[in-house]
């Protein structure tokens, strides 16, 4: 009896054994397929390289097509660029900028030549820098010609709510930026203020906060907003909960302290947006600076009755205003904190608009420099501000003029490119949607660099310099190399296939 007993407990351990040895096999196949998938070898590969320089006419321009070749042990006296396709980390999702009344308002005064161009300028993959994300505002923001609602002030059952307004300029514009992009574009929303009866303050400026008996009716607000729009066929992926809650700013804006966030996304937008059948929709929240990201994080993502309806955060780079350096390093907290959450970048401009200055090239290194360190922290997307203003940095409300990649002189109907246009497209006209970040570093500050392995199986590596002088460097991947100058205060990308 015993020595039955013995024989089947040793089958029952060796059967779970095999069972589990299945298991793990099975990951690690799975995960071994995905490796493979992302990994790129430079062997018997060339790099097509395209860079925009300062003091140069090189706008996106293809310099060069090297071939890598079998790479020595670099020196300490030589500048490398070190990239390792076999690690891979966070699923790129795309870039683009925000459509606002601003940017419809001034597209709409330009002569349809000039419109078409500047469509396909932003989202056509061939001749353009492909676009391929878009933000746009839910009601007025200071990009706007003057403060509205889409509801009858003091509308409590939103019984008047209506779009009708954005059917003039906005949403013409984002139809037809959908159509040059190819059909798709991923386009979320925010809002930047209740109406002003929801409010503290009765003010849809100068900040204030929602009073608690209206948050019902404001959550439910956005999904009216949500519906009419695809109503209208313009798909929604998502939306943020508040611009800059914790901004008080002479325009719309509305605060909210961390736990007020947590609370009404836990409480209201949360279950509304499931009653109302738009629980697939994405939900970001914070939508702000940097500076204050780890705090709101903490409070709301370590809430599990919050957290579960959060897609992630949102992230704006004004923190500089009190002086200091951009914080990147928050979001690689963030990062190691909650690695199940996104981070998107939602916001960033050039503030302080100065016509003398539209070629201002360091307005463009600080896109550079954003954007390759945000995608080197985790962050999955990015999203410039107003796609286009006119030629004197609006229109805008209460006088926030600022600066745009492209700007529309509606007065000569011309369009006016500015460096940063092509610091941009460096990166989204040859990093698409669905690419995986892989691990690069650079040998020296002076460079910087991040790479992508996209779904054709390219690898895309940006090298942006920012230093006074022409550096010679290598391109490492793996044991190979390729050998090249960049120009001083100049972009590369290099494309390896």
């Amino acid at each position: 009896m015993k020595n039955t007993f013995g024989i089947l407990l040793c089958c029952i351990l060796l059967f779970a054994c095999n069972t589990n040895q299945s298991n793990t096999t099975s990951s690690t196949l799975s995960e071994d397929s995905e490796a493979a998938k992302a990994y790129f070898s430079p062997t018997g590969k060339q790099s097509t390289v395209y860079t925009t320089a300062s003091e140069t006419d090189l706008r996106l321009a293809n310099t060069a097509t090297l071939k890598y070749e079998t790479a020595r042990q670099p020196y300490e006296n030589e500048v490398s660029i070190f990239v390792n396709p076999r690690k891979t980390f966070q699923t790129f999702i795309g870039i683009g900028a925000a459509i606002t009344d601003a940017s419809a308002e001034t597209f709409a005064k330009l002569p349809a030549a000039k419109q078409e161009e500047l469509l396909k300028a932003f989202y056509d993959t061939e001749e353009g820098i492909g676009y391929s994300l878009c933000r746009t505002p839910i009601h007025s923001c200071d990009f706007s010609s003057e403060s509205y609602t889409y509801i009858e002030e003091g509308d409590k059952e939103l019984k008047t709510f209506s779009i009708e307004r954005d059917q003039k300029y906005k949403i013409p514009m984002i139809k037809r930026a959908i159509t040059a992009a190819g059909g798709e574009l991923m386009l979320y929303a925010s809002p930047w203020s209740p109406p002003a009866f929801m409010k503290d303050n009765n003010d849809v400026l100068h900040g204030g906060k929602l009073l608690p008996e209206y948050y019902a009716a404001w959550a439910l607000y956005y999904t009216k907003f949500i519906k009419a729009y695809e109503a209208d066929n313009m798909p929604i992926w998502g939306i943020t909960i508040q611009n800059e809650p914790m901004a008080v700013q002479r325009w719309e804006s509305c605060i909210y302290t961390a736990e007020e966030e947590r609370d009404f996304l836990k409480n209201h937008l949360g279950p509304t947006m499931e009653r109302e059948g738009l629980g697939d929709k994405n939900i970001v929240v914070w939508d702000h600076n940097r500076d204050l990201i780890s705090h709101r994080a903490n409070v709301i993502f370590e809430d599990p009755e919050a957290a579960k309806y959060a897609w992630g955060i949102g992230m704006h780079w004004y923190e500089t205003w009190a002086g200091g350096e951009s914080m990147f390093d928050n979001l690689d907290n963030i990062q190691e904190s909650f690695p199940s959450k996104k981070i998107l970048f939602t916001e960033g401009c050039q503030e302080g608009f100065d016509p003398e200055k539209y070629q201002f090239w360091k307005h463009a290194e600080r896109y550079g420099r954003s954007i390759i360190n945000d995608f080197n922290q985790g962050t999955v997307g990015w999203t410039d501000w107003n796609l286009m203003l006119d030629q004197t940095g609006g229109p805008n409300h209460v006088g926030n003029y600022c600066f745009a990649p492209i700007h529309g002189d509606t007065e000569a109907g011309d369009l006016i490119y500015t460096p940063t246009y092509y610091y941009i497209g460096h990166f989204s006209k040859f990093i698409r949607p669905n690419a995986k970040r892989v691990s690069t570093t650079s040998s020296r500050s002076h460079l910087l660099s991040s790479s992508f392995i996209n779904e054709d199986g390219s690898l895309v590596t940006v090298v942006m310099n920012q230093s006074d002088q022409e550096i010679e460097y290598s391109l490492f991947v793996n044991h190979e190399a390729v050998k090249l100058k960049i120009p001083a205060h100049a972009i590369q990308t290099h494309v390896s296939e």
